[in-house]
């Protein structure tokens, strides 16, 4: 605000001048309306003025309040599954090294127990290519957390493809490419 000296030697204040200034004609208008007029408009000022304190202030705060259990829930889900996946980390940490060999060892031999004919495995370097044919849903899923506890081969790559199996059974075709454990 910038202050400025009338004539008559008083300080007024320019931006104060100006909204008395804006003001001026409203005031004079608000002079030539009835006393019923002031009413209605007062009325109608009041119920502006409460629907946009609703709007902007209350209505936001509801919400969230009216949210905060669900919100709640759902992060206490997600913190117990965050736990979850700690402790298995921790677990996984845990448990001694495994060398390449005894990785190598563990996944031949459980493609052969938990896959079965419809899959082979094939070692190539630091990654182990396996190939599918028709192997059911559940038995690559159990698989998969087998050779990451067991030899510490964790996937790279999937092409899967669903299966032309018998529309009952969910089975999968395609490759996986595991990488193994450093020697």
């Amino acid at each position: 605000m910038s202050a400025a000296r009338s004539p008559d030697g008083a300080t007024t204040h320019r931006s104060a001048g100006r909204l008395g200034s804006f003001l001026t004609p409203w005031r004079q208008r608000w002079q030539c309306l009835q006393a019923r007029e002031r009413i209605g408009v007062s009325v109608a000022l009041a119920l502006v003025g409460t629907a946009l304190i609703w709007t902007v202030a209350i209505a936001p705060a509801w919400r969230v309040l009216r949210e905060a259990d669900s919100r709640h829930q759902a992060l206490q889900t997600e913190l117990e599954r965050m736990r979850t996946l700690q402790t298995q980390a921790q677990m996984l940490q845990g448990q001694p090294r495994v060398t390449r060999e005894a990785a190598v060892a563990a996944l031949e031999s459980s493609v052969r127990q938990t896959l079965g004919p419809g899959a082979q495995i094939q070692i190539g370097g630091e990654r182990a290519t396996l190939t599918l044919r028709a192997v059911p849903a559940g038995a690559l899923a159990a698989w998969l957390t087998q050779a990451r506890t067991s030899a510490r081969a964790l996937p790279v790559e999937m092409r899967l493809v669903r299966s032309a199996a018998p529309a009952d059974a969910v089975a999968w075709d395609g490759t996986l490419v595991l990488s193994l454990p450093e020697r």
